[in-house]
Parts: C-alpha cells; sequence; structure tokens
C-alpha cells in the first residue's frame, strides 16, 4: 500500500502576528498556530518569504539557571488532529537577514513548506512594537 500524504488542505494556520522591527539589524520574528486537519501527521521542514533571506523555526529553551538560549528547531511533526502554537518564549519564526524593516501595519507572506512538497503561504500583519499577541 502507499502511504497517504498530507496535503496542504489539511493545514490551518490560524492566529498569525509579527511585530514592528527597528530597522533591519535584529531578526524580526513571527507567531501563530498551525492546525493539523487531516488524519496523517504532517512535517513542517522549512520557511519562506521574500522579507527574510534566513527564515527558520527557532526554539527557546531556558535552562536550570535561567538563561535562555535559541536553537533551530528542526523538523516539526504535527499529529492529525492536533497543532502546534508558534509563540513567543516557545516555538517561533525567525526571519533573519531582513530585506526591509518590518513595517506596523504592513504584511508579509509567509510560506510554511512540508517534506511532502506541500506548500501553505499566509499573510503576516505586523503589529507594534511592544504587541503581545494578535489582538493587540
Amino acid at each position: 500500500s502507499v502511504p497517504a500524504l498530507a496535503g496542504p488542505e489539511d493545514v490551518v494556520v490560524e492566529n498569525a502576528w509579527s511585530r514592528a522591527s527597528i530597522g533591519m539589524n535584529r531578526p524580526g520574528a513571527a507567531y501563530m498556530t498551525i492546525r493539523n486537519t487531516g488524519d496523517e501527521p504532517v512535517t513542517l521542514i522549512g520557511l519562506t518569504t521574500p522579507l527574510a533571506m534566513m527564515p527558520e523555526i527557532h526554539e527557546t529553551k531556558t535552562n536550570a539557571e535561567g538563561v535562555s538560549s535559541m536553537s533551530p528547531a528542526g523538523e516539526i511533526v504535527i499529529a492529525p488532529g492536533e497543532s502546534i502554537a508558534l509563540e513567543p518564549g516557545g516555538l517561533h519564526a525567525m526571519l533573519m537577514r531582513l530585506q526591509e524593516p518590518m513595517t506596523e501595519g504592513d504584511t508579509f507572506p509567509l510560506t510554511l513548506l512540508f517534506d511532502d512538497g506541500g506548500e501553505v503561504t499566509v499573510e503576516v500583519p505586523i503589529l507594534g512594537i511592544a504587541a503581545r499577541g494578535p489582538e493587540d
């Protein structure tokens, strides 16, 4: 039997948002909830956006001494019926080598890349520099 591939139609992206940047020297970040509505796991393997030359999913970890560090998260498997949250302090989309400043009120396209060749593109609104969530 041939394994079923979870298509992009099984992936729902909700509550995407980002913060305005100060210039282009520091990376930007984007946050969202990615839900798998299908009955097969989906594996998120990367990101692409014209806004940044090096978009990656990073994970923030805090050690026993309370020191936080970020590292690439690698592939992320989302089980059927499950979701993952990209949020401040956890997994997030890191937008390195910005091509232009992230300006409050603008939006940018962010494409999620899956291991089966599927892609899902979402328009990410850029909120104020102090925003803490999609409703700010």
